[in-house]
C-alpha cells in the first residue's frame, strides 16, 4: 500500500499489550517518504477521542470530530494493519506533530 507522510490511516492495532491505545482506529503516519516507500513497515501515531489534556497529545479535528494525536504512543506498524488511507492533517497540525515529537523525544 501507498502512503506518504502525513497521511491519515486507518490501522487495526490489536493485539495491543497493557496501557497500548487498542482497537481498529486512525493513526497519522509520521515516517518520512523515503522510509515509507522502501520497507513494509511505517511509524504511526494513534488518534483518540480522549480529550484529556496531556503535553503530549495535539489537538486535530478530523471528519468533523475533534481528537488528539497521541504522540507519546507512537509505534512501528507492518503495512498490512493498515487498512485504508482516509486523509491527511493540516499544515498546522504537521508543525504542531513536529514540534511535540521534538519536545518529547529530542530536547
Amino acid at each position: 500500500m501507498k502512503v506518504g507522510q502525513y497521511d491519515v490511516v486507518l490501522v487495526n492495532l490489536d493485539p495491543t499489550v497493557g496501557s497500548e491505545i487498542r482497537k481498529t482506529r486512525p493513526c497519522v503516519i509520521i515516517s518520512p517518504k523515503e522510509l515509507n516507500r522502501n520497507l513494509n513497515t511505517v511509524v504511526v501515531a494513534p488518534m483518540t477521542t480522549n480529550m484529556r489534556n496531556y503535553p503530549t497529545r495535539i489537538n486535530v479535528k478530523f471528519n468533523e470530530r475533534q481528537g488528539k494525536i497521541a504522540v507519546d504512543q507512537i509505534r512501528t506498524i507492518d503495512k498490512k494493519r493498515i487498512a485504508k488511507v482516509i486523509g491527511k492533517i493540516t499544515t498546522n497540525e504537521v508543525k504542531l506533530l513536529k514540534e511535540t515529537i521534538k519536545q518529547t523525544y529530542v530536547d
